[in-house]
């Protein structure tokens, strides 16, 4: 159940384009980030927001936001009471902008906020509801990144399907008809980059290269990419499920072969014991039991989340939203 409240402001005018960025503890890189952004939309010469959703940093970015924010006009900050994660920080400002497109991007300047302009061209020539950012060189990430990274996208086009682009992340342009179709899903604990294509809408792609991040540090240690790929695995296929099923039924038919070798052992008179078989076959089995409980209690705790109600984030500022109607926190899904 999705509770909101003050979402969208109703006495200001519909924007043509709507950024949307998630930030946490991003206090060195944030006016490296306005610098490069703000004359690539001033360029555009169309009415335009930036809506900051501030994922309960903890260092003086919601200082830095502020004064950036009495310089510049469209700049709008959200304020999240926790940090939530970025996937719910993203969610928390799409269902606040009011762009009839919107343009999701993360702050440490990886992908590059010129090419908004290209995307922007793209999907009003086309007609495209949503148009992705794809990297087609990640020369400035290290060789693991790489590695991880290809790893992962090969793993979720085999599971979820070759919907998902190759090298897309969560940098891209969607219409207004996209942010409201996402906006109802009941989802918990979204992935978009899995989401967006799962809606079939027209899409195209624009190419970009990847640069390095700006200052500061990644946000996203080895521990979370596990985590999304867990989330992006377990929440849209049922696949992990599956292979429990097919070790469990490998496991039955190795202890079948080595109950055969047992007892033609017994036959021919061969009945040493030995300790090195039983071992293995016990490690074996108690492993295979530990990998099929951990995957299905990945489901398990899916639904328990589910069930439990609770908002992903809580908003406790939005600098769209009068002073005088503010309630004291808004929660979302």
């Amino acid at each position: 159940m999705n509770v909101v409240s003050a979402d969208r402001s109703e006495t200001s005018p519909m924007p043509r384009l709507s950024v949307v960025v998630p930030v946490f503890n991003e206090e060195d890189v944030l006016p490296l980030f306005a610098q490069r952004l703000r004359p690539v939309l001033d360029g555009l010469e169309v009415s335009y927001e930036v809506l900051t959703v501030d994922d309960g940093s903890r260092d003086a970015t919601p200082a830095v936001l502020e004064k950036m924010r009495r310089e510049w006009p469209q700049l709008r900050v959200v304020r999240l009471r926790r940090n939530a994660g970025h996937q719910n920080a993203l969610t928390a400002g799409l269902h606040r902008v009011r762009g009839q497109y919107v343009v999701s991007i993360d702050v440490d300047l990886q992908d590059p906020p010129e090419v908004i302009a290209e995307m922007l061209s793209l999907a009003e020539s086309a007609g495209l509801d949503v148009v992705h950012g794809v990297r087609t060189d990640r020369s400035t990430d290290s060789a693991f990144k790489r590695w991880t990274a290809g790893l992962y996208y090969r793993l979720v086009r085999r599971v979820v399907g070759t919907s998902v682009p190759h090298n897309a992340g969560d940098f891209r342009l969607l219409s207004r008809t996209a942010v409201d179709a996402l906006t109802e899903l009941p989802e918990q604990g979204p992935v978009y980059r899995l989401l967006v294509p799962w809606l079939g809408l027209p899409s195209g792609e624009v190419t970009y290269a990847r640069e390095r991040r700006a200052a500061g540090r990644s946000k996203y240690p080895i521990a979370k990419m596990i985590r999304l790929a867990l989330d992006s695995i377990t929440g849209f296929s049922a696949a992990p499920l599956r292979v429990a099923t097919w070790l469990g039924c490998a496991g039955v038919a190795l202890c079948v072969v080595m109950g055969a070798a047992v007892l033609a052992a017994y036959l021919w008179g061969n009945v040493v014991p030995g300790w090195t078989s039983m071992f293995v076959a016990l490690v074996f089995l108690g492993a295979l039991q530990l990998l099929c409980l951990g995957l299905l209690g990945e489901y398990v705790a899916r639904i328990f989340t589910t069930m439990q109600g609770r908002p992903a984030y809580v908003v406790t500022f939005d600098s769209a939203v009068p002073q005088r109607s503010r309630p004291y926190a808004t929660t979302g899904r």
